[in-house]
């Protein structure tokens, strides 16, 4: 009697949670599904959308940043040649990006010593790398996060589920139970879903930083040889080198 009692339970809950899956499966189940996780799907939704907007914002920053070292270069060697200081100085201010502020300090430093002028270039490069990955540790910072929140999420559903087997006891209802593993799974997978393409993003953008900084570092060598070498019989003198008084 008792066997038959606990079977008859045990269809009606399979029945219930059946019935409670098929609703949600309607045509309208995306929604109802997001929904169903629970208060920290908003949670999660803002934490994605703030990582959504680091990204595109990094994303337009460095689009703009990185130019054509080689091409941005020539040109500066062609008109340097010519001696028109104020023309290069010119098109280093119209140049967005890091490449042409580090050529700029290397004109205005043109004067100094070869060393000296490298000496400005590593402290130019210090300002600017920085500038660069600026907002990239909160894009991974999101990408790290979003699956502990998820995971609170879960954890939070399963709280509530073991809360309704707690006050109801042997005759809890099966919808409210689907609800709480509802809740925990929708958060485990957004969680998920947030964390992956930010994770993605968060390396792709460091690589993007990283052919900046090898852009960086080849206007340095050329820059630093146009002014003192390539430059030397069409513009400055060579200091005389110091002799030593007998």
């Amino acid at each position: 009697m008792t066997l038959g009692i606990w079977q008859q339970g045990e269809a009606a809950f399979i029945l219930a949670a059946a019935g409670d899956t098929a609703g949600v499966s309607a045509s309208e189940s995306p929604l109802r599904m997001l929904f169903a996780g629970g208060p920290m799907i908003w949670v999660l939704l803002l934490t994605g959308a703030f990582g959504a907007a680091y990204f595109i914002e990094r994303l337009v920053y460095y689009h703009r940043a990185q130019i054509s070292a080689s091409e941005f270069l020539a040109g500066m060697r062609n008109v340097l040649k010519n001696e028109n200081v104020v023309e290069a100085l010119a098109i280093c201010d119209a140049t967005p990006g890091p490449v042409a502020r580090l050529v700029k300090t290397a004109i205005l430093n043109r004067e100094q010593e070869r060393e000296l002028i490298r000496e400005s270039l590593e402290d130019a490069g210090l300002v600017e790398v920085p500038r660069l990955e600026k907002r990239l540790n909160l894009l991974a910072t999101v990408a790290q996060i979003a699956p502990l929140m998820g995971l609170l999420g879960t954890v939070l559903g399963f709280i509530r589920v073991f809360r309704y087997i707690q006050e109801e006891g042997a005759w809890v209802h099966a919808g409210q139970m689907a609800a709480g593993v509802w809740e925990g799974l929708v958060c485990t997978a957004l969680g998920l879903a947030v964390a992956i393409p930010c994770y993605a993003g968060y390396n792709y953008l460091v690589g993007r930083v990283n052919e900046i900084v090898l852009d960086m570092e080849k206007a340095t060598s050329e820059i630093v040889t146009i002014l003192t070498v390539e430059m030397q019989p069409n513009g400055a003198k060579s200091r005389p080198s110091r002799r030593t008084k007998k």
